[in-house]
């Protein structure tokens, strides 16, 4: 596990554990760390067709699990922001 992996371990293995939970194709799943001076942001890419699941209507399955990742990112001690990209 790299530096910046470890620094969002609980955040990131949050993540990866709920997006894998709502897609038809978990293998797909990619998350990309970005650390900037301020926050981390985890870019989510998943496999075609999916993108839906996992907005979920009007947004609330991503905006759940945006909020669910910034809980466990208390626990690292950092702000992270989550981003969804096709």
């Amino acid at each position: 596990m790299t530096e910046e992996n470890q620094s969002v371990s609980h955040a990131l293995a949050t993540l990866e554990h709920i997006v894998k939970s709502v897609v038809e194709k978990p293998d797909e799943v990619q998350i990309d760390i970005q650390v900037g001076e301020s926050e981390t942001t985890l870019a989510v890419k998943v496999g075609e067709g999916d993108m839906g699941r996992v907005i979920g209507r009007r947004g609330r399955i991503a905006n759940a699990i945006r909020t669910v990742t910034r809980a466990a990112a208390v626990r690292d001690g950092i702000a992270i922001s989550v981003e969804f990209i096709d």
